[in-house]
């Protein structure tokens, strides 16, 4: 769950708390390159990309979870999304020293890919590794994850933490350690057994 609805849960909260410091980065950054303020439409219409092109990232995350949990597996598929979680996470976090905003458009283009993808694939993995027992149990764990994610996303944002102008790229790139945490620990649990079983007719190894 940390790099899966976990992810997606923190990215959906964690845009909200540092609107204001973002608009005002937009408004710096374009006044410098063109010596001139941009209208208040064209700074809603920078926020209106940052904040909805995570939804764009989600779909194509999602349409290619498909695909790669076959492909490679629940498990591998699942890394992968550590990916562009982390290359978001760089982007965001270097936007304000690179001075563009339109790196956090790319961030968050690239952590909704990450969203869409590790949740699907999620909701895969546990429910093919759980027990039958277990099993309504297990799939219960995404939208606790969810959950989770969106709280630690608000928690992170007020401002006796990282919620002021100084710290919302570090706020902004705060997915790189969940993705990190999972990249280390994930490859150490087992495949999906349907997986094994399935698509790679490993009959021993879904045992």
């Amino acid at each position: 769950g940390t790099g899966g609805a976990f992810q997606y849960g923190l990215q959906v909260s964690i845009i909200n708390s540092p609107a204001e410091y973002i608009k005002s980065f937009i408004r710096e950054t374009w006044l410098k390159r063109y010596s001139s303020s941009p209208s208040e439409e064209i700074v809603t219409l920078m926020w209106s990309f940052i904040v909805s092109i995570y939804s764009i990232g989600g779909l194509l995350g999602s349409l290619s979870a498909g695909y790669l949990s076959v492909r490679f597996g629940r498990k591998k598929a699942m890394l992968f999304a550590n990916i562009p979680a982390l290359l978001s996470a760089a982007l965001m976090g270097l936007s304000r020293l690179c001075g563009s905003f339109e790196m956090i458009i790319a961030g968050r283009l690239f952590s909704g890919v990450c969203g869409g993808l590790a949740l699907n694939i999620h909701l895969m993995y546990a429910g093919e590794c759980a027990p039958r027992n277990l099993r309504g149990l297990i799939a219960i764990t995404a939208s606790t994850a969810t959950a989770v994610g969106k709280f630690v996303g608000f928690a992170l944002g007020l401002r006796e933490v990282l919620g002021v102008d100084a710290l919302w790229p570090i706020l902004m790139s705060a997915n790189a350690l969940p993705a990190l945490v999972q990249l280390f620990t994930l490859p150490f649990f087992p495949d999906s057994p349907r997986y094994l079983l399935i698509d790679k007719k490993d009959k021993e190894g879904c045992i």
